[in-house]
C-alpha cells in the first residue's frame, strides 16, 4: 500500500512539474507561485510537523528551530560561495547569483525531501492504517508544487532544460525509494524533526531572497502578488484537507 502511495505521489510530482514547463512565456506568474508554495510548505507543513516530531530544546529554544536557522544560513554561505568563486574566474557581478550550481543543489535538496516523504509514508503504514492514510494524502497533495519548485530552482540558475527535466524525474522518482526503503529501517522521530527543520530553513531563504525577487524585478505586477498569496492559501488548504 505505502508503494502504491508513493506511486501517486511518482504522478503529482510530475505533473507539477509538466506544469512549470508549459506556462514559461508567464515566468514572473510561475515564480510569483512557486515562491508562495514554498513558503507555505515551510510556515505551515515543515515546521510545525518538525517542532512535533524534534521535541528536545538545545539552551532553552527547540532544537527544530536551531536547524531552521541552521538551514537558512547554510544556503545563505553555499551561495556566496558559489558566487566569490565565479567572480574569482570572471563572472559578472549581475549574474552571481544565477550560479548553475546553486539551482542543483536546492533541486537535490528538493529531491532528498521527496525521498524523506516517501519515508514518511512508509513509516506511518508502520504505525496502521489510519495514520497512513492521512499522511499518504498529505504527501501527494504537495507534490504537485514539489515538482513544481524542483523544475522552477533548476531552470531559474540557468541550467539546461535537460537538467531540470533530470532533476524532476529523481524528484518524482524519490518518494517511491524512500518507501521501499521503510521495509529495512525505522526513522528515530527526532532526526525526522531535526531534518525537517533544516530544510525547512533552506527552503525559506531560497523563497524570500532569490525567488520572489526575481518574480518582482521585471514585473512588480499585482498579479504576481496574487499568485504568491495564491501559492500559500494552496498549501493551507492541503494542510487543512489532510490534517
Amino acid at each position: 500500500m505505502a508503494v502504491l502511495v508513493a506511486l501517486g505521489a511518482f504522478l503529482m510530482t510530475l505533473a507539477g512539474g509538466w506544469t512549470a514547463q508549459r506556462v514559461t512565456d508567464r515566468r514572473h506568474l510561475v515564480l510569483g507561485l512557486a515562491g508562495g508554495l514554498m513558503l507555505g510548505v515551510v510556515g505551515l507543513d515543515l515546521l510545525p510537523e518538525a517542532l512535533h516530531a524534534a521535541g528536545r530544546e538545545v539552551f532553552g529554544v527547540p532544537a527544530a528551530l536551531l536547524l531552521f536557522v541552521a538551514g537558512f544560513l547554510l544556503a545563505h554561505l553555499v551561495e556566496r560561495t558559489l558566487a566569490a568563486r565565479r567572480a574569482a574566474h570572471g563572472g559578472a557581478e549581475g549574474h552571481l547569483h544565477r550560479a548553475p550550481e546553486v539551482g542543483l543543489t536546492a533541486a537535490g535538496a528538493m529531491v532528498g525531501h521527496s525521498a524523506m516523504d516517501g519515508v514518511a509514508i512508509g513509516a506511518a503504514f508502520q504505525v496502521g492504517g489510519g495514520m497512513g492514510t492521512a499522511v499518504a494524502l498529505a504527501v501527494v497533495a504537495h507534490d504537485f508544487a514539489d515538482g513544481f519548485n524542483t523544475f522552477t530552482l533548476t531552470s531559474l540558475y540557468g541550467n539546461a532544460r535537460r537538467r531540470a527535466i533530470g532533476m524532476l524525474v529523481a524528484d518524482a522518482c524519490a518518494p517511491l525509494l524512500g518507501a521501499l526503503s521503510t521495509a529495512f529501517f525505522r526513522l528515530p522521530e527526532p532526526v525526522l524533526g531535526g531534518y525537517l527543520g533544516l530544510f525547512g530553513g533552506v527552503l525559506l531563504y531560497l523563497a524570500a531572497a532569490e525567488i520572489l525577487p526575481e518574480a518582482h524585478h521585471e514585473h512588480p505586477a499585482r498579479s504576481t502578488l496574487l499568485c504568491t498569496v495564491a501559492g500559500a492559501a494552496f498549501v493551507w488548504l492541503v494542510v487543512g484537507l489532510s490534517g
